[in-house]
């Protein structure tokens, strides 16, 4: 297995990397849903605190992802793609990074805000982003719910748009990100 991306195949780290968020993300918003409906007890406690830790492993992960994207080429999209299609397909993908920057940093501002330490598993402290502020916690928090319903309805939008090049276009597009996946089938030119 290849370890960089081609202008054909996405390369095992971004494989890897896109696996991890994908389920870092489904497990983190489960448990964000969960633990703000739970009542007040140690579990809850415990929540929050894997909820922040992920949160900053998300962050990192992102950063690495994205700097993985910059020095890699990006497989090409199929040629039978409308030129709708390719818009819709590159601004998903960039407002995806962009908001899964966002969604941690605003979390991070939130216990910031609340003058909560933020300790990352506990192995190591993260410094406060702003100082202790009430105003700006409800804020932050607001912003963090947004950022959630957004997450969600782009994610709903990429998962559809792969199982349609999969099922329907019959394309190679969810294959090439699969791991270690080859299809047998013939693939559409590529642009």
């Amino acid at each position: 297995m290849q370890l960089r991306n081609t202008t054909e195949r996405w390369g095992a780290g971004a494989k890897c990397l896109h696996w991890t968020l994908a389920l870092a993300i489904f497990v983190m918003m489960a448990l964000g849903w969960i633990m703000t409906a739970w009542p007040k007890s140690p579990a809850k406690f415990e929540m929050y605190f894997v909820h922040k830790s992920l949160g900053i492993v998300i962050l990192a992960l992102m950063v690495l992802r994205l700097c993985w994207r910059l020095l890699n080429p990006t497989p090409r999209l199929p040629k039978t793609l409308k030129p709708y299609e390719r818009v819709l397909a590159h601004g998903t993908h960039a407002l995806l990074y962009l908001l899964l920057l966002a969604m941690p940093v605003s979390g991070w501002v939130i216990n910031s805000a609340a003058n909560f330490p933020l300790k990352v598993f506990g192995l190591f402290n993260l410094p406060p982003l702003v100082g202790p502020d009430k105003a700006v916690q409800g804020q932050a928090e607001v912003v963090h719910l947004w950022l959630f319903w957004i997450v969600g309805g782009l994610l709903v939008l990429h998962i559809g748009a792969a199982l349609k090049h999969h099922f329907v276009l019959r394309d190679e597009v969810l294959a090439r990100m699969l791991p270690d996946q080859r299809s047998q089938r013939d693939i559409p030119e590529m642009e």
